[in-house]
């Protein structure tokens, strides 16, 4: 909570869809995902519940772990979650301001820490999956996205992979609502 308004945020996966659709350099500004969930998504609501949806400025910062731009700040109604707001609202376990050095190649894309279970999601039919956050990952073809167990994944997962089928991926949407 905050002032006058709540942040909801999906409890469950509401549904698999892509975030983008071709091998090219995306960002949440200019990504499908986005223009789905500020336009049929956010129609699908009545009016009075619309109204009750605050236009919320969105910071898009660039990927902390890989240097990969995050775009132009956006705004909206509907959003994804990003790396900053998973670690302030499910714990902070450091990982993501100090990326964990134990790699002796620096390959380390992802953070699996004592968070992990508040994290994690289902399906409405209890199954498990991923979900999507708004963050870029380790390039413009990735996007950041919560695994199956709750583990962060930082670099990411390619944009335009087959997301169909419960088990790949999922939208949990977020909002501000006025009270």
């Amino acid at each position: 909570m905050e002032n006058d308004r709540a942040l909801l945020l999906s409890e469950y996966i509401l549904e698999t869809r892509a975030y983008w659709l071709e091998a090219t350099d995306v960002t949440w500004e200019t990504g499908l995902l986005r223009a789905y969930l500020n336009g049929e998504f956010y129609n699908s609501f009545g009016g009075g519940e619309r109204a009750r949806i605050a236009q919320t400025r969105v910071s898009n910062k660039d990927n902390q772990w890989f240097g990969t731009p995050g775009g132009n700040d956006t705004d909206d109604y509907i959003f994804l979650l990003s790396l900053e707001e998973v670690v302030q609202y499910f714990g902070d376990s450091g990982q993501l301001a100090n990326r964990p050095n134990d790699d002796p190649y620096n390959e380390t894309w992802n953070i699996d820490d004592q968070y992990k279970e508040a994290r994690m999601t289902t399906y409405r039919n209890g199954n498990l999956g991923t979900w999507w956050l708004r963050s870029p990952g380790a390039n413009g073809r990735c996007v950041a996205a919560i695994d199956y167990y709750g583990g962060i994944r930082v670099g990411g997962t390619v944009v335009y992979s087959e997301i169909t089928g419960e088990g790949n991926g999922g939208v949990r949407p977020a909002m501000w609502i006025t009270l």
